[in-house]
């Protein structure tokens, strides 16, 4: 393969990862090759290993350019000078996460993710959920402990209950939301759902619950 700047060859790996979208999503994982991903890029077969050393390689690469761990999510609506409570700075950063779902990008590799990962594809799905749930609940559980020890959190709810039940209410709205995205406006109603709850299980909670939101979106790109 003939010698390219750095600059072209991240525009070739990003050129495949988009094709890999669209393909992932037409198809699903395990009925798309390498060659039908290089085919839609408008590449050679060979383009792609020299990029990625396997489907699941290249599917991991296109779930980095839109994941984004809980841990980062808190940074982004955390400020050092003035903490939150621990309850408050898990809602805003839930609905960030919410609002990054509805991005096009984030939104057609969550589908994939969802509803294109068949259980005899190249990519290990079962395992790579549970790898995603138990990063998200090591976050998360710390914070409701947290909150349990400072008195914010309701005694009738003990803290791996609290983010067991995040979870499933999340995930359950992902998943729902991604199977038909026309049905209802997840924008509208998903920051509904998500103040009723943290309203619920917050001792103390804060008048910002129910007005306040995540972080705005930059005007920069939204894929």
């Amino acid at each position: 393969m003939p010698k390219r700047t750095k600059a072209e060859a991240e525009a070739t790996r990003e050129a495949l990862l988009d094709a890999a979208e669209v393909i992932f999503l037409e198809r699903g994982v395990s009925r798309t090759s390498l060659e039908q991903i290089a085919r839609q890029a408008g590449m050679t077969r060979g383009a792609v290993y020299w990029h990625f050393k396997n489907k699941s390689d290249l599917f991991h690469a296109m779930l980095d350019r839109v994941k984004m761990p809980l841990r980062q999510l808190l940074d982004d609506v955390e400020d050092p000078e003035r903490p939150r409570a621990p309850l408050e700075s898990l809602r805003l950063a839930t609905l960030h996460a919410l609002a990054r779902l509805q991005r096009p990008r984030s939104r057609r590799v969550h589908t994939i993710l969802f509803h294109c990962c068949e259980s005899s594809s190249d990519v290990d799905i079962l395992d790579l959920h549970q790898k995603l749930s138990d990063e998200c609940f090591e976050t998360m559980v710390e914070r409701f402990q947290e909150a349990h020890r400072t008195g914010t959190l309701v005694e009738s709810v003990e803290p791996e209950i609290a983010c067991r039940m995040l979870m499933s209410m999340f995930l359950g709205l992902m998943h729902e939301w991604l199977r038909g995205p026309d049905r209802y406006d997840i924008g509208e109603i998903g920051p509904r759902i998500i103040d009723t709850f943290f309203e619920r299980i917050t001792l103390y909670p804060t008048a910002g619950i129910g007005t306040s939101s995540a972080p705005t979106e930059s005007s920069g790109s939204v894929q």
